[in-house]
Order: structure tokens, then sequence, then C-alpha cells
């Protein structure tokens, strides 16, 4: 059995049938975890949904900041952006049941001694504790009532978490960080309106959210994605694999052995970056 990662797909579901067949990917033998951000901005989201769906037990999602976009503007909470390509997904005579499936999507995951999330952690948090407060946010998300939440969702405050958070406030830092975090200062106190900077691109004050100094999670290995001007890192605590599929890039797929720092690179083109010159 061999588990792969792979980083932001958003809608290049050739660049995913690609590398799922470099890696000879088998649904009976393998482990597949998509890190977030599955659809939106690449041409073919309504399929990569599909194909997710069909591989069954055999892969897991996360929710990036870009699927949760979708299960808001399904329930006209967000109006679409000028540079979505969802719509194919909200046509779709599957529209309901791909929606439902991505919402019942977690936030966090532990395997193969290997933290993964979409975006972030905060220093604050332990693995443990990350993976509790992402229960908190799914348990919503799966239930009944899920759209009230996404009209409470989004805003950039409180930007720090504090263990006395409540309600919408305590739900809303959570999905931040782990959705949405690049930068973030010695305290916590996150940052969003950087968007293209890397390791070096930080605001004065804040630093990338996995160098801060004493973080929880500092002795454990955390994967992500999210970030595509910061590329590919390969350190014994920090995985990134957003390598800019969809902007011109590769989609990279990490295959973890026997433990989780046995670890070896996997990339394709994307057919869509090849067509308009991409470089890789």
């Amino acid at each position: 059995m061999a588990l792969y990662m792979i980083g932001d797909v958003q809608g290049c579901d050739a660049a995913l049938g690609d590398l799922l067949e470099k890696v000879a990917f088998s649904p009976s033998r393998d482990r597949l975890i998509l890190l977030g951000d599955l659809v939106n901005r690449g041409p073919a989201s309504l399929a990569v949904l599909r194909r997710m769906v069909a591989l069954g037990d055999a892969a897991a999602c996360l929710l990036g900041n870009h699927d949760l976009h979708l299960l808001a503007v399904s329930q006209g909470v967000r109006k679409p952006h000028r540079s979505d390509t969802v719509a194919d997904i909200l046509a779709a005579p599957d529209r309901d049941a791909l929606l439902d499936w991505l919402r019942h999507r977690p936030l966090a995951l532990h395997e193969h001694g290997v933290l993964m999330v979409h975006a972030g952690v905060l220093p604050q948090w332990t693995v443990v504790q990350t993976l509790v407060l992402a229960t908190e946010v799914e348990k919503v998300l799966q239930a009944a009532e899920w759209a009230d939440f996404m009209h409470q969702m989004y805003g950039n405050q409180p930007d720090q978490w504090r263990d006395g958070l409540q309600g919408a406030e305590r739900l809303r830092v959570i999905v931040n960080a782990l959705t949405r975090l690049r930068y973030c200062t010695a305290q916590g106190r996150m940052e969003f309106d950087t968007k293209a900077g890397g390791l070096d691109g930080a605001p004065p004050g804040y630093m990338p959210w996995f160098d801060v100094p004493g973080r929880q999670t500092t002795g454990d290995v955390v994967a992500f994605g999210h970030w595509s001007t910061l590329g590919w890192i390969n350190r014994p605590d920090v995985i990134s694999l957003d390598t800019g599929c969809v902007w011109g890039g590769c989609l990279s797929a990490l295959r973890l052995g026997a433990g989780a720092r046995e670890r070896e690179l996997i990339q394709v083109r994307c057919p869509q970056a090849q067509a308009h010159g991409g470089a890789a």
C-alpha cells in the first residue's frame, strides 16, 4: 500500500488523471489524500468531484477555501467571482449529491504520522487540538442547518485564537486558520491581505505560520497546500505541496513510505499550462 498526498488540484482534472496514471494508483491497494481546493479556477471542477466520489474510501479530500466558496455560492451566500469556474457543478444533474458529499469532507486529517490541513495551523495548537477544533466545524457543516453557518463564516475577525471564543467567532477563526492562513505573528495573529509573497514576503511583524518559534506542532510533520507562491517545501516538520498547477506550474504528489520521513515527490505538467506556454 502507498499513501499519496496531492496539492491543490483546482479543477485541473486532466493533470490529476495524468498524475494518478504516473504513480499507477490503484484504489484497491493505495490511499490518496487531496489537501483541499479540489475546485475552481481550472477547467474541469465537475470532473474532479466526480472522480473523487467514484474513488470511494480509497481517497480522502480536505476542504479548502475554494471548496467552501463553492458551498457558499450554492446557497446564495456569496456571489460567483468573475474568475470562478464552478458553474458546471451548479448546473449538473448530480449537483445536490456532489455538494452534499463535499460538505462532509474533513478540515484536517492525521494519517501516517502526518497532520494534513489545507492552509495552516496556529502556533498555539497541538495536533490533537487541531483535529478537535476541525471536528467542531465539520459537525456544523454536516448538520441540516449548515447553510446558516455559511452566512457567518466570512470575515477576518477575530484574527487571533483565544480558548474562550464561542459561537460563530470561534468557528470563523478555526476556518480561517485551516483554510486561509499564510502569515501570522509570533502570538498567532493572522494576516490575510498578503497573498503573493513567499518565505520572504511577510509584512513587518509577521512570518510564515510554520516558522513561528516554539509553535506546538514543531515536533510533528504538517503537510499543507494553499500557497502556490511558496511552492514545494520538504522539511522534516513541514511539507508544502501547492506547486501552482492551475497557474502554469505542476501538480505534485508526495508518496510516503514506511515512515513520514521517507518521501518521494512525483509531478506532472498541467496540460492547460502547456497549452498556454506556462513554465513548471
